[in-house]
C-alpha cells in the first residue's frame, strides 16, 4: 500500500528546543532509524510517499509492515522526525510525530490496502506554534484514500 504524506503549515527554520536556539530545522520521515528526504521547516510543504506491505492476520485483522513502520503489532505507526541540520549530513533530532495507523478508520485502511492506498494531510505546526510531535490524532491529522 502506498501512503503519501503531506505536511502543510511548517513551524519554520527556527525553534528553541531545551533552551537551545535551534536555526536549520528541518523535517523528514523516518526509514529504520534514519531521516529521509528533508524538508526544511520554512517549506511551504512537505510531501513523502513511503510502501507499506500489509498483512491479513489470522484473526482477520490488517497488520502493516515495512521499513517506514514502527511499532509492535496492534500498534503500528509511521514517524516523521524533527532536527536541526546544521552541516550537511548532519541531523540532530529533537522530537518526532507518531502517525498512528489505530487512529485510521479500520473500513478506510482495508480499502486503502485493497486500492491504491492512502494519504495523510496533516498540519505539522502544534497549537503552541512549534513542530508538532507525539501521537498526531484527527483533527490534526486527515487520513483519506489516494486520489
Amino acid at each position: 500500500m502506498r501512503i503519501e504524506i503531506i505536511g502543510r503549515d511548517l513551524p519554520g527554520r527556527q525553534f528553541v528546543s531545551d533552551g537551545q536556539l535551534l536555526e536549520h530545522v528541518h523535517v523528514a520521515v523516518q526509514i529504520g532509524g534514519n531521516p529521509v528526504d528533508l524538508v526544511g521547516g520554512d517549506a511551504a510543504e512537505a510531501r513523502w510517499t513511503v510502501d507499506v506491505r500489509t498483512i491479513v492476520t489470522d484473526d482477520g485483522a490488517l497488520d502493516e509492515r515495512g521499513p517506514a513502520v514502527h511499532g509492535k503489532r496492534g500498534d503500528r505507526f509511521l514517524y516523521l522526525t524533527w532536527g536541526d541540520v546544521p552541516a550537511p549530513g548532519a541531523f540532530h533530532m529533537f522530537r518526532r510525530a507518531k502517525l498512528m495507523f489505530a487512529d485510521v478508520d479500520a473500513d478506510l485502511l482495508r480499502r486503502g490496502a485493497d486500492e491504491e492506498g492512502l494519504r495523510a494531510d496533516l498540519g505539522l505546526t502544534d497549537e503552541r506554534g512549534g513542530p508538532r510531535c507525539a501521537r498526531v490524532r484527527p483533527p490534526a491529522i486527515r487520513w483519506s484514500l489516494l486520489d
